[in-house]
């Protein structure tokens, strides 16, 4: 197969995915990863080895591996954004593939890409494994991975703190519902949504002590019709203010039908119900993908796991809906200046989770890898974990 300018190749198998992190079959939690800005960089962590230099000067050849079509409006669509403002930045032009499944097909797409590119991101969790035994076989590539933990000498990873943004929306969602009724419509019951979820509940009960939080899972990344069923189900119970962790604005447009208020996730998506939009945690890759290539054509490319933030930029918030006041903009704002700043950490105690169990003592902070294996729901957050 010919990699040529900007190669989109849609496969017939569909895996529903964001791929910010794991899916059903990949397991719970994800995993340190990288950063996000050129200039603050975000944290490395510790070991980080270096692999063979690609020739100081060449114009590296570069590919991304997807796991939805770029036209999701949600994850993909983002990391689609981050390539384009890299490509610019660089004046050079990436290959893509959409539509990978975390299977077969996306071990055969790494090694094809792998033979005649200097870097490959593979950008969903349930790429990890595959990734990782491609770049054993082929040692003078690079491959970065989004949200995984498994490095190589020739394999980094990379994503953010997202949460951060998460617990500011709940602030949003807080102060704007009238019945102390939230919706949440996950994804899959994994360590990345649980996190989400919980830093969203923390979020709104820190400005409304009384607010509780519904949640359905849907098993999805991406399936607009199950999510929309999921948020009108969350409707019907009477949540007034819903947000969403999958890559389509099915719940916004689910929301905006029956008059509530609702947000997405990864990407602004105001656009799709502007007087209905609350806000949203959203990615911004550009930065990070640029730091990276560079780091390539100048030969000093080496393997890290990166965590960006929100004081780097990689994390940060979507613009809000035309409904929300200032008022409530302006305490979001606060608490965001906070959170950048280091005063305000998402997951400081006390914390207890919905059974009453003290999760996090008082004085005491998550550190982001306990964070990261989050395996409970917070106090407010309504019912159990599947099993």
């Amino acid at each position: 197969m010919k990699w040529g300018g900007t190669l989109l190749v849609a496969l017939a198998l569909i895996l529903p995915g964001c791929g910010n992190n794991n899916n059903s079959a990949s397991g719970s939690g994800s995993s340190p990863a990288p950063a996000a800005s050129v200039a603050a960089g975000g944290e490395a962590s510790a070991g980080a080895s270096a692999a063979p230099a690609t020739a100081s000067g060449k114009t590296p050849k570069v590919a991304f591996v997807y796991i939805g079509p770029p036209g999701d409006g949600g994850y993909t669509y983002q990391h689609d954004l981050g390539r384009k403002y890299m490509e610019e930045k660089l004046g050079l032009k990436a290959d893509t593939v959409e539509n990978i499944p975390e299977g077969p097909d996306a071990e055969r797409t790494i090694t094809e890409l792998a033979q005649n590119h200097d870097i490959v991101f593979t950008t969903s969790f349930g790429y990890m494994d595959y990734t990782l035994n491609v770049a054993g076989k082929f040692p003078d590539v690079k491959f970065d991975h989004a949200s995984g933990y498994k490095t190589a000498a020739n394999m980094g990873t990379y994503f953010g703190k997202n949460y951060e943004a998460s617990y500011l929306t709940g602030i949003a969602a807080g102060k704007m519902t009238k019945k102390n009724h939230l919706g949440y419509v996950g994804a899959f019951p994994i360590s990345e949504v649980i996190y989400n979820l919980n830093a969203f509940t923390l979020g709104a009960q820190s400005v409304n002590p009384d607010v509780k939080v519904d949640v359905v899972w849907t098993n999805t990344w991406y399936d607009p019709t199950t999510e929309r069923q999921a948020a009108i189900s969350l409707l019907d119970k009477g949540a007034d203010v819903l947000l969403a962790y999958q890559d389509s604005p099915a719940t916004l447009q689910a929301a905006k039908e029956r008059g509530a208020l609702a947000g997405g996730n990864d990407s602004d998506m105001k656009k799709y119900a502007p007087d209905n939009y609350l806000t949203n945690p959203v990615w911004n890759w550009g930065p990070y993908y640029e730091k990276t290539v560079q780091s390539v054509k100048d030969g000093t490319w080496k393997s890290e796991s990166f965590v960006g933030s929100m004081a780097d930029g990689m994390i940060d918030l979507a613009p809000f809906g035309d409904q929300i006041p200032q008022e409530v903009q302006d305490l979001v704002a606060q608490a965001k200046a906070k959170i950048i700043s280091g005063e305000l950490n998402v997951f400081t105690g006390p914390i207890s989770d919905n059974q009453g169990a003290v999760k996090v003592a008082e004085g005491q902070t998550l550190t982001h890898e306990e964070v990261l294996k989050m395996d409970w729901l917070a106090k407010g957050v309504e019912g159990k974990l599947p099993k």
